[in-house]
């Protein structure tokens, strides 16, 4: 059997913060969709030691693409090696690593170096990397450089909101009005507009106008990635409202002896102005996401983004609750 032939590349970007602030970043993948921008989920197969097993859904050329990875982490040196699984045990996947180094006066070099099978295809996970290698693996290392900077304060500008709701009614009914988004702006006052793109089933990129509390309409666009066998809908805003830089969260399912509880998880993360300039020469200064910042402040904007928050997710999930209840009624014979 020939031998696979590999396109090798090498990207680094210095950072001002301590080696182990950077390679925290890169070791907690679980958070990478709230924080970095080509990542939608990540899914957590196997946390147990050093060797991990992650699936994760990354935006590539505006197209989503997902693979299972395996890592080995190693705290000691900095180091974390990967190797992407791709279908057929015969095809070669992306290997690579993440390599954090300390440099003088308490700043860090993180270089990102991968193999790519030069016969890699556009339907092969591996080919991610080879169509996102200049834009988006750019963009990536940005944010990871981004984040760092601003590690001792991001705890701050992080607004994370929990709702949850009670159902007299089947977990499969209220789970069929969260996937059936398209039909929300119908119910939903401050929902004006929402387009839908569904290629691969339960994959969802959607695209939508938001009325907000000041009658202004912000477009916001995200992906939801769906697993009706857990009850999950996962979900990130990779182009959110204009008050926040990024926007993730998930509504689940779970049903018990009981009933079922609605509930819905959102996390958003504010501007932070705090922290070593973004700009060049020439430029104006943007987030890590890539949007302009917002002038609000993230200690000013954090209570008005979680009651938005907390409100929206209270409303979805009492539609879903009434569409599971009253359908049941409706097919209940009256005594």
């Amino acid at each position: 059997m020939p031998e696979t032939a590999f396109h090798h590349t090498s990207h680094r970007v210095d950072i001002a913060a301590p080696a182990g602030v950077v390679y925290g970043l890169v070791a907690d993948a679980v958070r990478w969709p709230l924080f970095l921008t080509p990542t939608v989920h990540v899914e957590a197969l196997d946390l147990e030691g050093a060797d991990q097993r992650l699936r994760i859904w990354a935006l590539a050329c505006d197209d989503v693409t997902s693979w299972v990875t395996r890592r080995t982490l190693d705290p000691a040196a900095r180091r974390i090696d990967f190797r992407q699984e791709v279908p057929g045990p015969s095809e070669p996947g992306v290997t690579g690593s993440w390599v954090v180094e300390e440099l003088p006066e308490g700043s860090s070099r993180l270089t990102l170096r991968s193999a790519l099978p030069a016969s890699a295809t556009r339907t092969t996970p591996a080919s991610w990397l080879e169509r996102a290698e200049h834009d988006d693996l750019l963009a990536l290392l940005a944010d990871l450089k981004h984040l760092a900077e601003r590690w001792a304060t991001l705890d701050e500008h992080i607004v994370a909101v929990e709702e949850t709701l009670r159902v007299d009614g089947p977990a499969e009914l209220a789970y069929d009005f969260l996937y059936r988004i398209e039909n929300w702006p119908a119910q939903l006052p401050r929902l004006t507009r929402l387009d839908l793109v569904e290629e691969t089933p339960g994959i969802q990129q959607v695209r939508m106008d938001l009325l907000a509390d000041d009658g202004r309409t912000h477009t916001a666009r995200g992906v939801r990635v769906c697993f009706p066998h857990g009850g999950r809908i996962v979900y990130k805003l990779v182009e959110p409202p204009a008050s926040t830089v990024a926007q993730a969260g998930e509504w689940s399912v779970e049903p018990d002896a009981s009933g079922v509880t609605l509930r819905g998880r959102h996390q958003a993360v504010l501007p932070c102005p705090d922290g070593p300039s973004d700009t060049t020469p020439g430029t104006e200064p943007r987030t890590a996401s890539g949007t302009e910042p917002s002038t609000a402040s993230g200690g000013d904007a954090g209570p008005e983004v979680g009651r938005a928050l907390g409100r929206d997710s209270a409303v979805v999930l009492g539609l879903a609750r009434r569409y599971a209840q009253s359908a049941v009624r409706v097919i209940t014979p009256k005594p």
